[in-house]
């Protein structure tokens, strides 16, 4: 059977390229001048799921940029937790006080973006997008204090894509247990479910949040919201459903084989599972890049191409990664190699030589 596989896009690649240097921030025109501030305030001192707080907010920006949103959305990614909000106690900008200050950095629209994403509910806001969706102009009402607020269809795109960013992000096995169900979670005691509490617990991918991200970018077709802002390029930009069932049986497949909980003499039923996995779930880099090492073990170099290229373009569509044992540039970097052996030969017959491996040119 076919597998699902997606062909690599140049021009999306060469902006993903641009974004793995470390430093790719601080030479943004619109975000560099900001890092500063937000730096000053211990960002990167404080911890934030499988990071700290400025790994959260530049990877959250990395995707904005490569998604190629606008500047006051790009900024709102960059900066939206800093005046807290009901999922972290962090409170980097105080709203009562420091507004004014934070207008003053980066201009009336992005802070009133940041406010808004702040202090309204932001699980609220989730429900009501997947439940009934925003209205026939694309606007969206949340209740707060007993008052109604209506976020315009800018701010709803906008929220939209700042989430799918902020949840591809931070999301792994962790909180698919402290925030089981989201955005519809119950209340459990934590010294009751003290296995579930310890972080980072196994690191093993979301087997949850693609479908909710999935079903956010759906809602991008909406009427009100189409063409309000760039849509972005994963799950074919915006267009394709991922069932439950589908995500928790690719995420469970994936793992069997990274935790080696399949038959390790011989790789065919390893790769078997994985194939699988990228039938349930094509929309992912790992299990494809996965997959490319395992095709380059057996000798089949075109399998081993096509899967690594199907992965590079999920790795440049995402701009974060979704098994996050390491980070986004790190699964670049190897599954360049795994095409580059692919195309060009000299995948390594010795398990040490494994060590050796380099991107040339």
């Amino acid at each position: 059977m076919t597998l699902p596989l997606h062909p690599l896009d140049q021009q999306l690649f060469t902006r993903a390229q641009a974004l793995l240097d470390d430093e790719w921030i601080a030479h943004d025109a619109d975000l560099a001048p900001v890092l500063p501030t937000v730096l000053a305030r211990n960002v990167g001192q404080d911890w934030h799921k499988a990071g700290t707080f400025r790994h959260h907010l530049v990877g959250v920006a990395r995707s904005l940029t490569l998604w190629q949103q606008p500047r006051d959305v790009r900024l709102l990614g960059l900066l939206h937790s800093v005046y807290g909000n009901a999922f972290v106690d962090l409170v980097k900008f105080d709203p009562a006080s420091e507004r004014a200050r934070l207008r003053e950095l980066v201009g009336e629209s992005a802070e009133h973006l940041v406010y808004l994403f702040c202090t309204q509910s932001r699980t609220q806001f989730v429900q009501r997008v997947l439940g009934g969706g925003p209205q026939a102009d694309g606007s969206l009402v949340l209740d707060k204090d007993g008052q109604r607020h209506l976020l315009t269809p800018y701010e709803v795109a906008a929220f939209i894509i700042v989430s799918m960013a902020d949840t591809i992000e931070q999301w792994f096995s962790w909180q698919d247990d402290i925030y089981s169900r989201f955005p519809n979670v119950q209340h459990r005691p934590q010294a009751v479910h003290w296995a579930a509490s310890l972080w980072p617990g196994p690191m093993r991918p979301t087997g949850r949040m693609l479908h909710q991200i999935a079903g956010l970018g759906q809602a991008l077709q909406h009427p009100g919201l189409q063409g309000l802002l760039p849509v972005p390029p994963v799950f074919a930009h915006c267009t394709q459903h991922l069932s439950v069932a589908s995500e928790a049986a690719a995420t469970s497949l994936y793992w069997s084989v990274i935790q080696q909980d399949q038959p390790l003499v011989d790789l065919d039923v390893a790769t078997a599972v994985l194939e699988q996995a990228v039938r349930h779930n094509p929309w992912v880099g790992e299990p494809q890049m996965v997959l490319a090492q395992l095709y380059l073990s057996a000798g089949r170099r075109d399998d081993a191409k096509h899967a690594a290229q199907s992965a590079l373009q999920c790795f440049s569509a995402w701009g974060n990664a979704w098994d996050k044992r390491v980070q986004w540039d790190a699964w670049v970097a190897w599954t360049r190699i795994l095409l580059q052996s692919a195309t060009e030969g000299g995948w390594p017959e010795r398990l040490d030589k494994l060590n050796n491996v380099a991107l040339r040119g």
